[in-house]
């Protein structure tokens, strides 16, 4: 088909195989996605312009891997459609938000615009695809998709985590080795830009407020996570403890036959997953699941997973795990079997080091309110360090939950003052340290608030990296960003007197 002769249709572009020779595509971002996405559009003929607001010289590098399109930086170029024929096709990165001019212009005149996740959808093979098991939620998406990844591959299968988890999509659909099964991690951007997915099972894990300045508000947010259930073949699985997540399966068009299978702290109910004393138990995937269960795991198994922290929602994202796995016929055993032996990832409620009773947890990972309340209630007395992005959040009901168990705050990032103002109503009594450092290098940066930090904390403290914000206003990502803690406690520390610990967790309190 040539794009100058015909509009390009959509529905066309339903397997691997399909011949784009003369489809004008434009990929918005020159990330890791949009790299993935260009590059596939390129190996099927299509002529491709990418954009991006960015001119640097990572970007020109990266620019150096796409032979053949036409590249475009700077914020003009993402701010408009560029000149000519209108493209046939737009795939947007994941960040790029919906009232971008360029995504807007494009949808004006009639182009469809997608993400790398649906293009991933679209170029699966034909015949013999590895079936989807995607996973969203506002937090522990990481965790989860780890666990599920690992208990496909103790029950003998290819499998790959894949998605907002880091390694593109379209990398593990394409794939010269076919997977048989891929864990998908969907982010709420990722989500947003998908029509056509149909996994054969989903998750939501939670929802609380996240990103409302990309979405626009919080019911747009929760209902952009709801999209992972759209479509879904085998089971749609929520969260009982978080009724929101429930309604999100209700208002999803699934295939027919395709139920909701509920996971519980507590005593499972048919449909569901939950806890008998210490056991994981399964009422949803067996036989007889009206009057009796299979065992999975143990709690022992949880604590082994999540680095010695035996935390309420470790044992959540356990149970969703297990429901997805199970979801496509994992046995029991390999359920047990991948808990054991799988490794969480860094940034998580990671000690870092312990000194003279004072012990440094790094928990970079927790970008939103709602990741900080887990890792807030793991401690007993804290230093808390807080501050960056607050993408749209608030943080009073957070401060209010927690602040009898604050030492101290140490302030960093651009939206602190929204935290200082929580603090100030719930938690008035509490020393706050407002450091205005976003001038100042990463290095710098951690070195003084690690010092502040350490003045601030008694023996029995903890000094807690977790910022309930993103990243991106002071550090490369949530990793730089706990990587510049982990090295500057070592730097004040100095290796005297310190029992590293590695990766580990705080003692979890009851609720």
């Amino acid at each position: 088909m040539s794009g100058a002769d015909a509009r390009f249709d959509p529905s066309t572009l339903t397997h691997g195989g399909i011949d784009l020779t003369g489809v004008r595509a434009l990929v918005a971002g020159l990330g890791i996605s949009g790299l993935a996405a260009a590059g596939a559009l390129l190996d099927r003929g299509a002529t491709v312009t990418v954009v991006d607001g960015a001119d640097t010289p990572a970007q020109r590098e990266r620019a150096g891997s796409l032979p053949g399109a036409r590249i475009l930086c700077g914020p003009t170029a993402a701010g408009e459609l560029p000149e000519g024929p209108a493209p046939d096709l737009v795939v947007t990165s994941p960040g790029w938000r919906p009232d971008n001019p360029l995504l807007v212009a494009a949808a004006a005149v009639g182009t469809p615009v997608w993400g790398e996740v649906e293009l991933a959808w679209r170029l699966r093979p034909a015949t013999g695809a590895a079936p989807w098991l995607t996973l969203t939620g506002t937090n522990g998406k990481t965790t989860t998709v780890g666990m599920l990844e690992a208990m496909l591959t103790a029950a003998g299968r290819r499998a790959v985590a894949a998605g907002n988890i880091g390694t593109p999509l379209l990398d593990a659909v394409l794939a010269e080795d076919p997977y048989d099964v891929i864990a998908v991690e969907l982010s709420s951007f990722q989500l947003h830009w998908a029509s056509s997915l149909s996994p054969l099972a989903a998750a939501c894990l939670n929802i609380a407020d996240d990103h409302t300045d990309w979405h626009g508000s919080a019911a747009a947010y929760a209902a952009d996570k709801g999209r992972v259930y759209e479509r879904a073949q085998v089971a749609c699985v929520h969260n009982v403890q978080d009724p929101a997540t429930e309604d999100l399966v209700r208002r999803a068009d699934v295939v027919e036959g395709c139920r909701a299978v509920g996971i519980t702290l507590g005593t499972p109910a048919v449909s569901m997953l939950g806890v008998v004393d210490d056991v994981l138990c399964d009422r949803a995937f067996v036989e007889q699941r009206d009057t009796s269960a299979a065992e999975l795991a143990t709690l022992r198994d949880v604590r082994l997973a999540g680095g010695g922290t035996l935390a309420r929602h470790n044992i959540a994202n356990a149970l969703a795990a297990a429901a997805l796995a199970r979801a496509y016929g994992v046995p029991c055993t390999a359920v047990r079997d991948g808990l054991r032996g799988f490794v969480p990832g860094g940034h998580r409620i990671a000690t870092v080091a312990e000194a003279d009773g004072v012990r440094w947890v790094d928990d970079s990972k927790a970008t939103n309110p709602h990741a900080a309340d887990a890792s807030l209630g793991a401690f007993d007395s804290v230093v808390w360090i807080a501050g960056g992005l607050a993408k749209g959040a608030r943080f009073d009901d957070l401060v209010a939950a927690h602040a009898g168990r604050l030492r101290a705050v140490v302030l960093i990032g651009r939206d602190r003052r929204s935290l200082a103002e929580s603090l100030a109503r719930h938690a008035s009594d509490i020393p706050v340290v407002d450091l205005d450092l976003t001038e100042t290098g990463p290095t710098a940066v951690m070195d003084r608030v690690v010092r502040v930090a350490g003045d601030l904390a008694r023996p029995g403290d903890t000094v807690l990296l977790a910022p309930a914000c993103a990243s991106m206003d002071m550090f490369d990502s949530y990793a730089h960003r706990g990587d510049a803690f982990a090295a500057a406690v070592r730097r004040l520390l100095g290796g005297d007197g310190i029992r590293d610990v590695g990766r580990g967790g705080g003692r979890a309190t009851k609720g």
